[in-house]
């Protein structure tokens, strides 16, 4: 049977038109129903069977709301909502999940009618299709999908007061609550049964565990190290922000700063660390984990556990007469206490507990996603950072956050350090991709295969590496991991931006705002702004054409978020006669024009995701052009003698061109044969995963490189070799083409 919701929120209808009315979104359903209901409606009178709807409904509504739920109008006594139908925050199963927990907390407190209500919750992860335009609480949207029935049967299977999830719930809520396993659920019309878990409590919580070196971001390191050296040396305060998107290792990078900056000048440095979850519970839940750090408690201790050892960490701290106050007011913040008053002391205790150790040795306090916590807990480091510039403390504050949240601290710009995180090089993308194979027992070779898809991200490289399966390929297009990082970009964006995003992502690569335009139905240069909005985002890089989109995995959940309608729809107004996919040709018009136009030196450019097959075939290769690469234009080793000269550019393939002969013409080497050393990145691998990529000698790649010696550059072979773990090529000596300078001559791409 299908079963479709109502979804959304009133936002979403008060932002830009949005031009695409549907998309396939991956989403998380809750479903809630009353134990025993039809018995209980049976002994109640009905306005007590009213009243107690009324008190069930305000309050699992109310719950859903708080957390982001859309809820759709009732089905009897159930209740469906929907998590990441109107807009994804990368956390939209663990808000469901804490929303169905909240749920059986809420009417456990209440007995509606003075009755007891006890409930079933299941929660499932899914892609359904969602009417944009329509989410909100009782709209006309629809969401469908078997994501929804699933949900369903979920519920049905839940014992009463339980939360059970499934398989894709859990993977993307595992470390955030405690889950263990039931038995596996048989589903009518599934072939095989669903592996289900119930869902205990929340998750502990804590940092990450971290393995391996740390690999392309030593000089972020060292840039921080360096000023809480300054701070500790000057005896003045310093904010230290290490600032990075999702997945770039600011976890990591604090991590190995507190190693490294274990001590300044051989004094011990003390580091009170605390991690902010998605969503915490109180506005204290950082402070109170630092607390528990500083005085080695756990949250399972007793309260005189918590106390006695609370006083003993105090010792040496505070005076006696007031340690005692500190210990009572740091127990009720651990204590996890409603009373806001109570917690409000317990952090006004903690400031100056801190302020007194960095009285005696250096402090540093740092927090981990800082941009997660309520505002109370920044107003308490501001506090902190205030105190200490007054008393001239050696303290230092290190956050970690992402490039949207902004931070203002008044008064101390010349103390404030701000690290970036860039996207890595491809070099030490190769290098991290490497180490975490062989961390997997995956050869080390498959890198080549997975560098053009990570975009120098460390977390989507592990994501990528973890999705492999036993033949080393890629389980689905886009990792469950990569996929929510990349949902939660593409939804803080504005309607029309999201659009032509997606369009751009149709197109493929070096696209036109004109074409853009064309998709849309818009208007001549409408697109143009929005296309120099992503550009400012780092959403898209230039092209030859125009514009690309530029992160493959970016390009394929926006293209994956079109439905097959919509497609069809993009591809007649391409006139393109095919759909439109950017794991096929990059831009079918360019190559249908290649087709038309055999002689026309129109170059074809591919993203990384380029499929050869769709290439054009040896016989339409244009001849003596550097406009067409190759692997794409012809089986290397079929290839035309040298008389047919053809270009290298970024979207070569080298693993395909591997024993391949290139022929090179002399005469417009100089000018025209592209940079391979900020490429190398752009070279996929699809070939078997044993296989070494093809090396690429710097006479084939540098355009300075000179007839007869080696390139003004000589790196470039050595950081594509780096890359993809090859060792150096032939010498230019080595080489026909400092034999010959007849005009045309070659160069062997040898597999390793």
């Amino acid at each position: 049977m299908q079963m479709s919701t109502i979804a959304g929120s009133p936002e979403a209808l008060g932002s830009a038109h949005w031009p695409v009315p549907e998309e396939r979104r991956t989403v998380t359903v809750l479903f809630a129903d009353i134990v025993g209901s039809t018995g209980l409606i049976e002994r109640l009178d009905p306005e007590d069977v009213r009243a107690l709807q009324r008190a069930y409904f305000d309050t699992v509504a109310g719950v859903l709301r708080r957390w982001n739920g859309v809820v759709e109008k009732y089905i009897g006594d159930a209740v469906m909502a929907l998590f990441g139908a109107h807009g994804s925050d990368g956390f939209d199963a663990y808000r469901a999940v804490q929303a169905g927990l909240e749920i059986q907390r809420a009417l456990g407190r209440r007995s509606p009618a003075g009755t007891r209500l006890r409930v079933r919750v299941g929660v499932a992860t899914g892609e359904a299709l969602v009417d944009v335009a329509g989410t909100r609480d009782g709209g006309h949207g629809m969401a469908s999908g078997a994501v929804i029935t699933t949900a369903a049967r979920l519920q049905q299977y839940a014992p009463p007061g339980g939360v059970v999830v499934c398989a894709a719930t859990r993977r993307a809520t595992a470390g955030l609550v405690e889950q263990r396993p039931l038995a596996s659920m048989a589903v009518a019309g599934k072939a095989m049964p669903l592996d289900v878990w119930r869902v205990t409590g929340p998750g502990r919580g804590g940092p990450a565990r971290h393995h391996g070196p740390l690999i392309g971001r030593r000089r972020e390191l060292a840039t921080a190290g360096d000023e809480i050296a300054r701070a500790v040396r000057d005896r003045r305060p310093r904010w230290v922000s290490l600032v990075g998107p999702a997945g770039s290792g600011r976890s990591r990078l604090l991590h190995e700063l507190v190693r490294a900056a274990s001590t300044v000048d051989g004094v011990p440095v003390r580091w009170c660390v605390a991690h902010c979850p998605p969503y915490p519970q109180g506005a204290w839940t950082p402070l109170a984990d630092m607390v528990r750090g500083f005085a080695g408690v756990r949250d399972t201790d007793l309260s005189a556990t918590v106390r006695r050892r609370l006083a003993t960490a105090l010792e040496g701290v505070l005076p006696p007469q007031r340690r005692g106050a500190a210990a009572h007011a740091l127990a009720e913040l651990l204590a996890a206490s409603e009373d806001a008053a109570a917690a409000d002391r317990g952090a006004d205790a903690w400031l100056q507990v801190l302020l007194e150790l960095a009285a005696g040795q250096p402090v540093v306090v740092a927090v981990d996603d800082l941009d997660r916590a309520a505002p109370a807990l920044n107003r308490f480091l501001h506090r902190l950072f205030a105190a200490a510039t007054e008393r001239e403390l050696p303290l230092a504050v290190v956050a970690t956050h992402g490039p949207g949240w902004a931070d203002v601290l008044p008064g101390a710009a010349d103390r404030r350090r701000r690290v970036p995180l860039p996207a890595l090089d491809t070099v030490h993308t190769g290098r991290l991709l490497r180490h975490q194979l062989r961390r997997a027992g995956r050869p080390a070779a498959l890198a080549g295969r997975l560098l053009p898809l990570v975009g120098g991200n460390p977390g989507v490289a592990e994501a990528y590496v973890r999705g492999l399966d036993e033949d080393g390929a890629s389980g689905a297009r886009v990792p469950e991991a990569v996929r929510r990082i990349v949902d939660a970009r593409l939804d803080r964006l504005d309607g029309e931006q999201r659009a032509v995003l997606m369009a751009g992502a149709a197109l493929g690569v070096g696209f036109a705002p004109t074409a853009v335009d064309r998709l849309l139905g818009w208007a001549p240069g409408r697109a143009e702004p929005v296309l120099r909005d992503l550009a400012a985002q780092a959403l898209l890089r230039p092209a030859r054409g125009g514009y690309a989109v530029a992160e493959p995995a970016v390009a394929l959940v926006a293209h994956d978020r079109l439905p097959r309608a919509v497609r069809a729809e993009f591809a007649r107004r391409a006139r393109t006669p095919r759909l439109l996919d950017p794991t096929r040709a990059a831009d079918a018009m360019s190559t249908a024009d290649a087709r038309r136009a055999p002689h026309a030196p129109r170059a074809v450019d591919a993203t990384p995701a380029v499929d050869a097959r769709q290439a054009v075939d040896a016989s339409q290769a244009v001849p003596a052009k550097p406009a067409l690469d190759a692997p794409r234009a012809v089986d290397a080793r079929r290839a035309a003698p040298a008389t047919r000269a053809v270009y290298a550019t970024p979207a070569v393939d080298a693993l395909r061109a591997a024993d391949a002969t290139w022929a090179v013409d002399a005469d417009r080497r100089r000018d025209g044969v592209p940079d391979l050393t900020h490429e190398a990145g752009a070279l996929p691998r699809r070939s078997r995963p044993d296989r070494t990529v093809g090396r690429i000698h710097p006479l084939a790649v540098h355009p300075r490189a000179g007839l007869d010696g080696p390139p003004a550059d000589n790196d470039s072979a050595e950081m594509i070799d780096s890359a993809y773990g090859t060792s150096r090529g032939p010498t230019a000596a080595d080489t026909p083409m400092s034999r010959k300078r007849s005009g045309v001559s070659t160069v062997r791409l040898a597999a390793a």
